[in-house]
């Protein structure tokens, strides 16, 4: 009985410090999803900004899209729609 109960306590610092180093993980994860929530808040009320300016908020998301890419993968993707446009008489 004794030796088990020297076991625990040697198991004891590290589950501990697994315990808590699981808690601050779980506790970041938390505060980044508050803050990922209120950033995404913030994105909608700018595309409603815009979209109470005259601006169609379709377009907007689109233009947002289109800036994230390499200019260069832009252009071979429309590249290619341009051609399966052209090939269905689209243009």
């Amino acid at each position: 009985m004794a030796t088990s109960a020297a076991v625990k306590e040697e198991e004891a610092p590290a589950t501990r410090f697994a315990k808590e180093q699981l808690k601050a993980i779980i506790e970041r994860i938390e505060r980044l999803e508050e803050e990922k929530k209120a950033i995404s808040d913030d994105i909608r009320d700018v595309y409603a900004e815009g979209k109470g300016n005259g601006f169609d908020v379709k377009a907007l998301r689109a233009i947002v899209r289109l800036r994230k890419q390499d200019p260069n993968e832009r252009q071979e993707q429309e590249t290619i729609l341009e051609t399966y446009m052209q090939a269905l008489g689209m243009l």
